[in-house]
């Protein structure tokens, strides 16, 4: 998530705490006005928090415009991590938007409906994960902390007790969905699910598959194939591509500082995109500029490193607080002692180790992300199928909306009972969704359904 990003999200929130003001441990309060909006809200907006351990784990809840009790229930993830799912409702696949021109004129920014939202097809959670993003906050000093598995943790904790608060959605089917960093917990929350499933935990959850838009996967891959996805993109000539291919040996991320025929191709890999905005390199690069701190303008070292001087610390200065930080954090990140904590960096094994149920899966990209890009997506699917003996069941082809070629997709089965239906989203940026809305509500609309896309 994006520093400009997030910090539009804490003036949302903080208009957003006036209109709710949930209390805490208690679920399902109805909001039918939000400020901003002008008259009541056309749908079933819940708002409220659920006690998870020391965790308070706020949610919005979006009754299906369909048919709810007949709709799929579908518990939704923001990436970031650390972005409210707020970012998710109303930027990418909610049923509300921002009403631009309204809101230039100053003052509380206006809200409108908007029409393309996943919630006619699906009752939608969306939820504040982990403690500490958007509303959802820790009691104790101890909760605060967090990991990928203690996030899928709190999470299916949560969904677990508000099924039983709401045991109309127990028999509907059940999906989990995120995009972004999500695209790690969101696997591990389906393994929970199963697990306890097939252990007796009630309420049993009526499982049916997942969905991950533009997602971290692998670390590895999704670093490495930005190279690639550049020459692709025309973004570094053939020249620099090779090169870098050559003397790297197609490692662009583990570089050993001494390869200097390597070292130099990618810089001149960093020089071609140091101007490219990541999250949709068609568009504009821009600076945010806040009134409320000024730090947010200043250069950074990723700007320009040149044009900045690095000093090793002198013994005499050697010690602060923050340089312990900066030794466990350098420490923790060590491949070596990464590899002796047995930590997991992959989430490509748990999505293997699904194939193996009646699941159907859903990955979508946007063509035009170079955050988490299409070819790394691709790649770890590919891994997928190879390892899973999955069968192509729907060849390479386009997907429309309103005749016009909105992306395109394929599809994989395994006998007849696990389906992973990979989709692009055209000129889609990180994430799709909040690119090109319409056309993500159509794409998960057929998919939910069961139609082809």
């Amino acid at each position: 998530m994006t520093t400009s990003k997030q910090l539009i999200h804490f003036f949302i929130l903080l208009f957003l705490a006036v209109a709710f003001s949930p209390v805490p441990s208690y679920s399902g309060e109805t909001v039918d006005y939000l400020p901003g909006f002008s008259g009541k809200l056309p749908f079933n907006l819940q708002t409220g928090y659920i006690k998870v351990g020391d965790s308070e784990m706020f949610y919005y809840f979006v009754e299906s415009e369909g048919n709810p009790k007949k709709d799929p229930l579908l518990l939704w993830l923001t990436g970031g991590p650390g972005c409210s799912s707020w970012n998710s409702l109303v930027y990418e696949i909610g049923p509300l938007e921002f009403d631009l021109d309204a809101s230039l004129e100053g003052g509380l920014p206006q809200l409108r409906s908007y029409e393309h939202s996943w919630t006619k097809s699906a009752s939608i959670i969306f939820l504040d994960s982990p403690v500490g993003t958007g509303f959802s906050y820790s009691t104790t000093q101890e909760g605060w902390p967090s990991s990928d598995t203690k996030a899928a943790d709190e999470a299916y904790q949560f969904l677990m007790q508000w099924v039983v608060e709401n045991p109309q959605y127990l028999d509907v089917p059940f999906f989990v969905g995120g995009d972004g960093y999500s695209g790690i917990i969101v696997p591990l929350i389906i393994q929970l699910v199963i697990k306890g499933n097939e252990a007796g935990v009630q309420p049993h959850l009526n499982l049916k598959g997942y969905l991950v838009g533009s997602p971290n996967t692998d670390e590895f891959i999704d670093a490495n194939s930005k190279v690639e996805f550049a020459h692709r993109m025309a973004l570094i000539s053939d020249i620099t591509f090779n090169n870098a291919k050559k003397y790297c040996k197609k490692n662009y991320v583990d570089v050993d500082p001494d390869n200097t025929q390597c070292v130099l191709a990618l810089d001149d890999y960093e020089r071609c995109v140091r101007g490219i905005w990541p999250n949709q390199i068609l568009e504009p690069k821009c600076t945010l500029g806040s009134p409320l701190d000024d730090r947010w303008t200043r250069r950074s070292l990723q700007e320009d490193p040149n044009e900045f001087i690095l000093s090793v610390p002198q013994a005499s200065n050697l010690w602060c607080r923050d340089f312990n930080y900066t030794l466990s954090d350098t420490w923790a990140n060590d491949e070596a002692v990464q590899d002796a904590l047995h930590i997991r960096k992959s989430v490509i094994q748990v999505h293997q180790n699904l194939t193996n149920y009646n699941l159907r899966l859903l990955v979508y990209s946007g063509d035009r992300d170079m955050v988490v890009t299409f070819v790394g997506v691709v790649e770890w699917i590919k891994s997928i199928k190879n390892s899973a003996n999955l069968t192509l069941s729907d060849k390479w082809r386009p997907w429309f909306v309103d005749a016009q070629v909105g992306g395109y997709t394929r599809k994989y089965e395994k006998n007849s009972a696990y389906y992973l239906t990979y989709a692009t989203v055209k000129g889609g940026g990180h994430t799709a969704a909040e690119y090109y809305r319409r056309e993500c509500s159509e794409m998960f609309g057929r998919w939910v359904s069961h139609y082809p896309l």
